[in-house]
């Protein structure tokens, strides 16, 4: 996935959900990720790490610490003009179609509990992801859930 302004944009119209990023570092993320698409000229996007990754972030560090073997869901953004056309469900089959074939069996991520992000919340619970662990993160700013789902 090329970056573009647009998928900048995007990423950081939604930096409470998602944390703001600058050009060069989601550059270097997409760089290193597993799965990186986006949908049309930037109507949705997915970003993903596997277990391998080198990544500092404290949601993935949590996963590195409890599962050997993950895909790690970073970032999902779609954009609000098309939502409910199915894009996120789409990048989601697509991810989980590539890390079966890389012989991955589980993908994880974390949802936003406080504050709330109830739409993620219950698109995750629909396709079938688990609740595995909770933090408190950015100094008690931010509360996660961590979700798991086996592939």
């Amino acid at each position: 996935m090329p970056v573009s302004p647009a998928i900048l944009a995007l990423n950081n119209a939604h930096s409470i959900e998602l944390s703001w990023l600058d050009a060069e570092r989601l550059d270097s993320l997409v760089e290193q990720s597993f799965y990186a698409r986006k949908i049309g000229t930037v109507e949705a996007f997915l970003l993903a790490f596997d277990h391998t990754a080198q990544y500092d972030s404290p949601n993935y560090l949590w996963f590195s610490q409890r599962f050997p073997r993950f895909v790690y869901i970073d970032r999902v953004a779609v954009a609000p003009a098309v939502r409910g056309r199915g894009y996120a469900r789409l990048l989601y089959s697509d991810l989980f179609d590539k890390a079966r074939s890389a012989a991955h069996n589980l993908v994880v991520c974390e949802v936003n509990s406080d504050p709330p992000n109830t739409a993620s919340e219950a698109f995750h619970a629909g396709r079938a992801f688990d609740e595995v662990g909770r933090a408190s993160i950015l100094h008690g700013r931010k509360t996660v859930r961590y979700l798991a789902r086996a592939i």
